[in-house]
């Protein structure tokens, strides 16, 4: 059974911290927020980026469900004003292709020839995404997170 994992509490609610994990891989408050989006990314969660470029999660939900798991696990949950939005990658398709995008809100894998926009969350990532030094970006609400090959990242503020 599919279940949104990113899209947090109803408007109607204030976010609220879960106990079922341990507070590094569940909501977080500002402070741990940021070192936990500076921690190194895992091998396997670098891995699970890399295979968006195959395509099966575009056609097998089985996979997207899959990845959207191994996210999960890697990030936790965060806080609704500051979750994740979506993920951008430099695409090696090949020529027309420049990006693909994990889109976290609508749950779809798309690959973007060169000059066609992203979605608008999800747009500045683009210049990031295609610069040799990351892996891809994670789009959040209010920064992105670039995660080089190695799993370090850097962090850049203000990008909303």
């Amino acid at each position: 059974m599919a279940r949104n994992l990113l899209l947090g509490t109803p408007a109607t609610t204030t976010p609220t911290l879960t106990t079922t994990r341990s507070q590094a891989a569940t909501g977080l408050a500002s402070a741990s927020l940021d070192t936990r989006l500076r921690q190194k990314r895992s091998p396997a969660y670098l891995q699970a980026m890399a295979k968006l470029d195959a395509g099966g999660h575009v056609h097998d939900r089985q996979a997207l469900e899959s990845l959207l798991a191994q996210i999960d696990q890697e990030l936790g949950t965060i806080e609704i004003q500051e979750r994740l939005l979506g993920i951008v990658g430099r695409c090696y398709l090949g020529h027309p292709y420049e990006v693909h995008t994990l889109d976290l809100g609508g749950r779809i894998t798309e690959h973007f020839k060169k000059g066609h926009p992203l979605p608008l969350t999800l747009e500045r990532a683009r210049v990031l995404a295609t610069h040799p030094s990351y892996a891809f970006i994670e789009v959040y609400a209010t920064r992105m997170v670039a995660v080089s090959e190695s799993g370090q990242t850097a962090i850049i503020e203000g990008t909303a």
